[in-house]
């Protein structure tokens, strides 16, 4: 299992996850770090409430060397 950090950004503003998050990749398969994406942009949606255009936004996946692993688009 290794842990990672889903950071949130639309370029100009920024959730960071200082935390992170420990997931197991089976197969070396993306699908569990898509989905906890997914979970990220959904929470960051609800306490940013009263936003209209999320189009910006994405999810930025990093492993602890801070090695980019992954981006999701918000939308």
């Amino acid at each position: 299992m290794a842990r990672y950090r889903f950071h949130a950004t639309n370029g100009y503003e920024c959730v960071f996850d200082a935390e992170g998050k420990e997931i197991r990749l089976p197969d070396r398969s993306p699908e569990r770090l898509v989905r906890r994406a997914g979970e990220v942009a959904r929470d960051v949606m609800r306490r940013l409430d009263g936003r209209e255009d999320w189009s910006a936004w994405h999810v930025s996946v990093h492993d602890l060397t801070g090695r980019r692993v992954l981006v999701r688009p918000f939308v």
